[in-house]
């Protein structure tokens, strides 16, 4: 299977600069598979589409303000440092422009000396390992000098950066937000627990995969980066006793399908409390071993989270879904609108 199968063309102006003023008032399409059908709705509207013993399955992790400009101590020259993933202590993976002039034993000033970092280690496509050094908590520093690390496509400024940030984000440390879940409000979740659906959380905290092209051309050759998962025995028993009872899964974004897919694999579909790292790579021919259906925005073209949408239903269907968005101006990417995938099994 060719990444070229999962192209399409999208007119520039349908990606979305900025969040609507209400969260619920995106666009709904809704993708139904069994029943070769398209609608198009609000995003309020999405209760009707959730039943009584259903579980929705919530990505809480939150975004770290993990943009940082910096200035070469040697140098003075301009330096961007973005914050992908904790690895040990003080040191993170990071993604750095330009990458050409950090080697390892530069050191990077930010804020006036607030906070430090030396490169101690060099990755592919512009990844850097740095040691950080600064007073104080770590979370703390960054909260003062760090920006939400808007994606490129994205070139408006963010007056309110808590609309990269979904309402009920906790685990701090992701590089981007779940965004599929930006679309849902506290007072929407309490409408829909009340109408008796189970709403459950798991941690997926969004890496390097999120920045990274695929840059091959067959399928088969991509290799996924590795992101950190939780999910907890709570969490575990609550979408197992759904499953048991014949109700179904829906995930809200690809972060939540991940996690949920990587350890339901792990344990022959029942899940159990778990946590790592996951690289799960899924695309069309994938069998589905927890999810019935996922809520999610409009994605890039070619891109994985493409390929994982369709495996849920068909390459086929998804970009006939996508024409039609296009045609009805739905707004792109991570401020766009959403829809509500039914899978094969729904």
């Amino acid at each position: 299977m060719r990444v070229e199968d999962f192209d399409f063309e999208l007119p520039e102006e349908l990606i979305a600069q900025t969040p609507l003023a209400d969260r619920t008032s995106s666009k709904l399409l809704i993708t139904d598979y069994p029943n070769n059908k398209l609608e198009h709705k609000s995003f309020a509207m999405i209760i009707d589409e959730l039943n009584e013993g259903d579980c929705l399955v919530l990505n809480d992790t939150k975004v770290m303000p993990a943009r940082l400009m910096g200035v070469k101590e040697d140098t003075g020259a301009n330096i961007e440092v973005l914050l992908l993933t904790q690895m040990e202590g003080d040191e993170w993976e990071t993604l750095v422009k330009p990458a050409k002039r950090v080697k390892i034993g530069t050191k990077i000033v930010f804020g006036e000396g607030l906070l430090t970092a030396v490169c101690t280690g060099l990755k592919d496509h512009g990844g850097r390992i740095f040691r950080f050094e600064y007073d104080g908590v770590f979370f703390e520093v960054l909260d003062k000098l760090g920006e939400m690390p808007l994606p490129p496509y994205i070139h408006e400024k963010l007056d309110d950066k808590d609309r990269y940030q979904t309402v009920y984000a906790k685990e701090q440390g992701s590089a981007a937000a779940p965004t599929a879940g930006l679309h849902f409000t506290t007072e929407l979740l309490e409408a829909i627990k009340e109408k008796g659906v189970k709403i459950a959380f798991v941690t997926l905290h969004v890496g390097l995969g999120t920045f990274r092209p695929v840059s091959v051309d067959s399928i088969d050759d991509h290799e996924m980066h590795a992101e950190f998962y939780r999910i907890t025995k709570e969490t575990a028993d609550l979408i197992n006793g759904v499953k048991a009872a014949g109700g179904k899964i829906v995930a809200v974004g690809t972060t939540s399908t991940r996690t949920l897919e990587t350890v339901a694999t792990r344990f022959n579909g029942i899940l159990q409390e778990d946590s790592g790292w996951t690289s799960i790579f899924i695309y069309p021919g994938y069998e589905f071993k927890c999810i019935d259906g996922m809520i999610t925005n409009f994605h890039l073209p070619k891109s994985t989270l493409v390929m994982l949408v369709s495996a849920l239903t068909s390459k086929e269907f998804i970009l006939s879904a996508y024409r039609e968005a296009i045609e009805q101006r739905y707004r792109f990417f991570s401020f766009g609108d959403a829809m509500f995938i039914k899978g094969r099994n729904y």
